[in-house]
């Protein structure tokens, strides 16, 4: 499984994620080309090696036109952060979520890449919404409607699009302590979106010992839709690391390191269920057996049991995929009396199969043909054999002693 590791322990923000994954996708012109297909203007990306505490790592900037005349390379720019007051209000800080997907849905983007952008950006409206106590299509703020929140979201999404990964996995992410700066006045770290985005999420995060912001909200936005889970790096071969610095200088490198590679597919995909039902006629059991075949279990069998006041009653057994569990448990649920199910994942070994057909001089039979180190097995199919048995009028154990069946 092609696996993305994020390693947020020095935090993440939109623009340390661009260049972490453009490392790994070792294309600038590619994310520079998507980009255009946004018809948005007024900014400049500019990309460059920078030197953290030692480490080097891609430093993506994100320049507004009309901030050149002032413009200095060090500044920080989460313009979140940094309302500046002599813009005169320029008409992109006064975006809404809508005026956003509008241009996200009038790009020629790719679809996978739109809507990962849209998930993104709506996890942040959202935040800004219940910090303001505004409904979602009023929160106009700049955060949201800035020229390089647009470009850190959509660019990320780009970059994630054409990776493709399986798994995207991250660290607990870190976050600063203390007080910074903001168009709002001071604010506590982690800010108000930042904590609201992870509070609406899985997102497991803390603080540590480093007294400034670490995740900016695009940063947390990014991370919260991106990672399925935030666990220390599990065993993966690794093709490749994507370093993305900050504008930070700091004790810890501000850095964002995400690991590129394969990780050994879990075997944990098998589920048993089980459950024991003494109140339920024998035509209901019958039928729900049915319905669970139809709607994708490997296996679904009754064993005849006998529960509390010697009731005689029977075990429903299903084995299923992971991901048909939880609809396989609702038409047991829905089609007999139980009230509680177990339910296990188990590994399992399949031998390699194929399904031939047999000629024989009674017609074909359907079979299927297993291997198994190295070894040919072929098992006909019963339907197949009961037909020929009752057309040639021939006792199916005979059938089954064919020559070209062995």
């Amino acid at each position: 499984m092609k696996t993305l590791y994020f390693d947020c322990s020095s935090g993440i923000s939109g623009n340390m994620t661009l260049g972490a994954l453009l490392e790994i996708v070792g294309d600038e012109k590619y994310l520079l080309e998507e980009l255009k297909k946004l018809n948005v203007d007024g900014y400049e990306i500019e990309i460059s090696k920078k030197v953290k505490n030692g480490i080097t790592g891609t430093y993506v900037d994100v320049i507004l036109e009309h901030e050149h005349h002032h413009h200095d390379h060090e500044h920080d720019h989460h313009h979140e952060h940094e309302h500046h007051e002599h813009e005169h209000h320029h008409h992109h800080e006064h975006r809404n979520l809508n005026d956003v997907n509008t241009i996200i849905d009038n790009s020629a983007l790719e679809d996978n890449t739109k809507d990962l952008a849209k998930r993104i950006f709506l996890r942040v409206a959202k935040a800004e919404s219940k910090v303001h106590n505004k409904p979602l299509d009023e929160v106009h703020f700049h955060e949201v409607g800035a020229i390089d929140s647009i470009v850190d979201i959509v660019g990320t999404a780009i970059l994630i699009n054409k990776i493709n990964p399986d798994r995207i996995i991250s660290s607990i992410v870190n976050d600063g302590y203390g007080f910074i700066e903001c168009a709002h006045g001071t604010m506590a770290v982690p800010v108000p979106a930042t904590s609201e985005i992870f509070a609406n999420s899985d997102v497991k995060f803390r603080q540590i010992d480093i007294d400034t912001e670490l995740v900016t909200p695009t940063g947390a936005a990014i991370i919260a839709e991106l990672a399925e889970d935030f666990i220390t790096l599990p065993a993966m071969v690794t093709e490749k690391i994507g370093w993305g610095t900050g504008s930070k200088d700091l004790k810890i490198p501000n850095v964002l390191k995400v690991y590129y590679g394969e990780m050994k597919e879990q075997n944990q995909n098998f589920v048993v269920m089980e459950t024991n039902i003494d109140d339920c006629s024998g035509e209901i059991l019958g039928y729900t057996s049915e319905k669970l075949f139809a709607n994708g279990a490997l296996d679904v069998f009754y064993t005849p049991i006998f529960m509390k006041k010697n009731r005689p009653a029977y075990r429903l057994s299903v084995a299923c995929r992971k991901e048909d569990m939880f609809k396989l448990q609702n038409i047991i649920f829905r089609e007999t009396t139980t009230i509680g199910i177990r339910y296990r994942f188990e590994s399992r070994t399949e031998l390699g199969r194929e399904f031939v057909e047999i000629d024989t001089k009674y017609g074909k039979i359907k079979a299927k043909k297993v291997t198994n180190d190295g070894e040919t097995y072929v098992y006909p199919e019963y339907e197949s054999m009961k037909k020929i048995a009752e057309e040639n009028n021939i006792p199916l154990k005979e059938l089954y002693k064919l020559e070209e069946l062995k």
